[in-house]
């Protein structure tokens, strides 16, 4: 059974380019962005890797640390870090997950049970570890995106949900299409009209199910 929305994440043991840690240890009191890759010296995975780190300082003003994972060794991640920075122009700070085993890409549903790297394999052996998953604080998976070989991941809208994660974490509200910071919410069914009023001062009946109310934070 796979890791689902709300779920606690497993208390993975995890070794990186930075040293072996637990998950839950890494991840502490912040949010934290788990993206993985199926092999390093790769494309696409390359200019990904580089957006994440140029997004350094927004991931900081959001309380949130990212963790990369690749199914190869400590030592070809150390390597790749060089063609990353050199690409992107920015340090890659982040710790890379060393998953040659596939240990933490079966425990997080990315592959099968019974896969194995075969010898002289490609990034196609391990396709479906294309994945980004964003955790809460208190250790919860809030949001999974999953993309094919393809297409290259846009951070700009991983930014942009973890926004609306934090918006509305804990918080009777939710998010409309394509909103982003500052924009007004939606007032969750959970509140009447009159328990909405009382909370947020004033709300836009749309439908007798679609309120709005201004961003509260």
């Amino acid at each position: 059974m796979g890791l689902r929305i709300n779920d606690v994440v497993p208390n993975l043991d995890l070794t990186t380019d930075q040293g072996s840690f637990k998950l839950h240890d890494f991840i502490g009191d912040k949010w934290t962005i788990l993206f993985s890759h199926p092999k390093d010296f790769t494309p696409v995975c390359t200019t990904e890797f580089g957006a994440v780190a140029q997004l350094a300082d927004e991931w900081k003003k959001r309380n949130t640390q990212v963790i990369g994972l690749s199914v190869d060794g400590v030592e070809e991640h150390t390597k790749w870090k060089g063609d990353i920075e050199s690409y992107s122009g920015a340090k890659a700070t982040f710790p890379i997950i060393a998953d040659k085993d596939l240990a933490v890409a079966k425990a997080l549903d990315m592959l099968p049970a019974n896969a194995y790297l075969p010898d002289g394999r490609t990034a196609n052996d391990t396709a479906t570890v294309r994945v980004v998953f964003i955790f809460s604080p208190d250790k919860k998976l809030q949001l999974q995106l999953t993309y094919p070989m393809s297409i290259g991941r846009n951070f700009a809208e991983v930014l942009r949900a973890l926004d609306a994660l934090q918006a509305t974490y804990g918080k009777p509200i939710a998010t409309p299409a394509n909103w982003t910071h500052g924009q007004d919410v939606i007032v969750a069914l959970s509140l009447d009209n009159e328990a909405a009023k009382a909370k947020f001062g004033s709300i836009d009946i749309k439908l007798p199910y679609l309120r709005t109310t201004k961003f509260p934070g």
